[in-house]
């Protein structure tokens, strides 16, 4: 059986872990009191034995008369008393008395004084969260009664329009008058706009992810935090449009986290800075204008993904309810089989009849939201709205387990093989005969092995980061049903490499037999090629959702600057810094299949053509390009300036990058002192980084000695062992100068192996830095993102 503390770890949730019972500290206090109680009972043993025998005989007599064993009346030993809080928004405030002596009475009032305030701290925070949520439900219906007004409106305007014949190539559309900037975004839109961004676009509904699963906190919101002013952070939405339904004027916001409309909000600043006098004209006056089909079916979106982050909510809330009643239960038994006294009855009544308990508006709101969402959004098939509202999660089979033990042993015999023969051949030493199977075949073996050992490496953080209980779903905004559990990724990579590995025996095996490499050499491409074609597939299979979730994060990588970024964008593109070598690889692999060259054997062409070899060495500098201008984003949004300093790392990292490309080209002794010169400042810069930003330590004023305050692995060492890990393996850049070789080993081997310990590293980094994201929420992500509502209205006044 699992213990109640863990259970209760595992399933709080992160953001609001402050709010819950503090079980462990109440646990603290028992113990106290534990070994108070066996200490006096270990003095009073004695006296205890000489007088049982005389007080067992008092006590039967007194139980019994000539009618019968008598009752003995209650006596409580405690009483709760239920006071009324200074501020009325906190509710009742209770405070335990003590009716009997304890063995240790100052630890018992130690320990209900703690359990009073733990029960005052949960009512609080539950009706705040209450009212929170039940305001947001009623501007969720606001919401979705203005859209089916407008969507009628629309309807009836499209039908007016085709009765009188209008233009069929037109869009009918609804006629709205715009209004000034400042009746749009004035004081009563102003709380409205602070939410958290969400990205709900077409692709993304194709490719069956749930609305919640790609929200994204606001860039007002954040910007308001920080102190930033509404001037400096005009461009973060567009500009509202005003139309009217039914008599009521109405204007409508776009968060700007999509490339086309940030592009828009651009295009809206520079018209503005231009003052153009005619457009302030027709602006006073009122022109009319059109809000057409597009924009209201975006409306309709934004709203459902609204409804799904209430009801996700107001899940949360009911089990931080459930979870919390159980704390209260769990700590209460604990104390009377302690104490020996019975106190659960009594204290029990109080916390059910508590508000957190009693009140059930969490319940009738929850309801309502169901309905509302099947009658609006699912054609009343209830079915069809569980898989939003509720999406399950995947059940593990053993058949996967299975599967990676088969594949594995595969694995094991093909690259047992496959090194036998390359040794036979002699195929990794310095060997002029053997540098044409260097230079085709092995970068597409090499550039896999690192993918897949990467993605293996992902795998083990998985499962550590479910053992120690990181709650990486949350942070990485992943659905129950769209998330990868480890035993799959474990599958995915025995699977593959297996595929890889077995490819590559039988291309070797054709080069010992005889074929020629022109014959042969086609199969490294295909097998490329075939990964390709199933990263792309369209079929639900083989992880469809997985894979286009992948694909949806690249493309919001390589966009990074107009992409809004959240915390998963990031964090894969920290991945592809790690991976360098892999896209060198990969770049080069593509334009030796590409230009024809495996059909003449003419593997130095790539090199030789000078628009190849530039593009090769850009390939090194994108992945720190893609970062830093997702940092730039970052600080766009937020408007904090650790971003900038963020971006000054990567832009280092860039310049060490460059050095090298040039020291390269030119092997002097200056630009050597500049490799070294920049390579130095670079690696501090990024152990510094790692060290105190990613992973929050080198804390001089923590409990533990260079550490932080709170750490999820007991043993302190690992966290000084990682440390040490990561700065040797920093260090991978001295190869650069040094030069070394293994024996008669060739340099691409050697290559082979610095990249994997650049992957180790990221893999180690990737650990630690969730960690620290998990205790501390450094990103500000949140359980429950309020997603912005699109309507709002004007007054006619404004």
């Amino acid at each position: 059986m699992v213990k109640f503390s863990k259970q209760f770890e595992g399933q709080l949730v992160p953001e609001w872990k402050e709010a819950f019972v503090d079980y462990w500290k109440l646990k603290k206090d028992l113990k106290k009191i534990h070994l108070l109680n066996s200490n006096n009972n270990n003095n009073s043993q004695n006296k205890h034995q000489n007088n049982s025998l005389s007080h067992t005989l008092l006590t039967s007599l007194k139980n019994f008369s000539l009618f019968g064993p008598k009752r003995t009346d209650h006596h409580e030993v405690i009483h709760v008393h239920k006071k009324l809080a200074s501020s009325a928004s906190k509710g009742d405030v209770y405070e335990t008395e003590l009716l009997e002596q304890f063995a240790d009475t100052e630890a018992a009032k130690e320990f209900f004084n703690c359990l009073d305030l733990q029960l005052n701290k949960v009512n609080q925070f539950y009706k705040a969260k209450e009212k929170e949520f039940l305001e947001r439900g009623e501007s969720l219906k606001k919401q979705m009664e203005i859209l089916i007004e407008a969507k009628t409106a629309f309807n009836q305007q499209r039908a007016k329009a085709a009765n009188s014949s209008q233009d069929s190539k037109e869009d009918a559309s609804m006629s709205y008058t715009l209004s000034r900037e400042e009746s749009i975004n004035g004081e009563k839109t102003e709380q409205e706009q602070e939410q958290d961004s969400n990205s709900i676009d077409d692709q993304m509904e194709k490719n069956d992810v749930p609305y919640g699963d790609i929200c994204s906190k606001s860039s007002d919101e954040l910007g308001k935090s920080m102190g930033i002013k509404r001037e400096d952070s005009k461009l973060r939405t567009l500009p509202g449009q005003v139309f009217s339904v039914q008599g009521k004027n109405f204007g409508i916001n776009i968060p700007l986290t999509t490339p086309s409309r940030t592009l828009s909000a651009i295009s809206y600043l520079f018209k503005e800075d231009l003052g153009n006098q005619s457009s302030k004209k027709s602006t006073q006056e009122g022109s009319k204008l059109r809000i057409n089909k597009t924009k209201l079916h975006h409306a309709e979106k934004m709203i459902k993904g609204a409804f799904v982050e209430l009801y996700k909510g107001l899940g949360y809330l009911k089990t931080y309810r459930n979870l919390n009643m159980l704390a209260f239960i769990k700590i209460l038994k604990k104390f009377d089989k302690v104490t020996g006294k019975q106190v659960l009855s009594i204290y029990l009544k109080v916390v059910e009849s508590s508000y957190f308990n009693s009140s059930d508006k969490v319940i009738n709101l929850a309801d309502e939201v169901e309905e509302l969402f099947i009658k609006n959004f699912a054609d009343e098939d209830r079915r069809k709205a569980m898989k939003y509202l509720k999406p399950h999660q995947r059940k593990e089979s053993h058949s996967v387990t299975f599967f990676i033990g088969l594949f594995t042993g595969c694995l094991i015999a093909l690259f047992t093989g496959y090194v036998i023969m390359a040794h036979i051949l002699g195929l990794y030493k310095k060997q002029p005969k053997t540098s044409i199977y260097m230079e085709t075949s092995y970068p597409v073996l090499s550039m896999f092995s690192l993918l897949f050992l990467h993605f293996f490496l992902y795998g083990c953080n998985i499962f550590a980061w479910r053992k120690t209980r990181i709650n990486y779903s949350f942070i990485f905004e992943l659905a129950p049903t769209k998330e990868l559990k480890y035993r799959d990724v474990f599958l995915i990579c025995t699977t593959s490499m297996t595929v890889v590995v077995g490819t590559m025996f039988v291309h070797l095996s054709f080069l010992t037999k005889g074929y020629s490499y022109t014959q042969v050499q086609a199969i490294p491409g295909l097998l490329l090629l075939a990964f390709l074609l199933l990263l792309v597939c369209p079929f639900n299979i083989i992880y469809r959702s997985s894979r286009y979730r992948l694909l949806c994060v690249i493309r919001n990588i390589i966009l990074s600057p107009l992409y809004k970024v959240v915390m998963l964008d990031f964090f894969m593109a920290d991945q592809l810094c790690s991976q360098v070598p892999m896209l060198r690889n990969l770049e080069y692999v593509a334009c030796y299949y590409i230009t024809g060259s495996y059909k003449t054997q003419d593997y130095g062409y790539c090199m030789r053509t000078k628009h190849y070899r530039d593009l090769a060495y850009a390939v090194s500098f994108l992945p720190y390009y893609w970062r830093a201008m997702q940092c730039a984003r970052r600080w766009f949004d937020e408007g904090q300036k650790n971003h900038l300093l963020n971006l000054g790392k990567y832009v280092s990292a860039m310049l060490a990058a460059g050095t090298k490309v040039a020291f390269e080209k030119e092997r002097t002794v200056g630009w050597l002192c500049l490799v070294v010169i920049m390579s130095s400042f670079a690696t501090m810069y990024q152990l510094y980084w790692d060290f105190v930003k990613d992973w929050g330590l080198l804390q001089t004023n923590s409990k533990n000695p260079w550490l932080r305050n709170e750490l999820i692995l007991r043993r302190k060492i690992i966290y000084y062992i990682s440390m040490g890990l990561n700065l040797v393996l920093r260090l991978a850049w001295l190869q650069t100068v040094v030069h070394s070789s293994f024996g008669h080993v060739d340099y691409r081997v050697t290559g082979l192996f610095l990249a994997a310990l650049e992957v180790i590293r990221r893999g180690l980094w990737n650990f630690f830095r969730l960690e620290n994201e998990h205790l501390n929420n450094q990103g500000k992500f949140r359980a429950v993102k309020t997603v912005p509502l699109p309507f709002h209205e004007v007054d006619e006044e404004d």
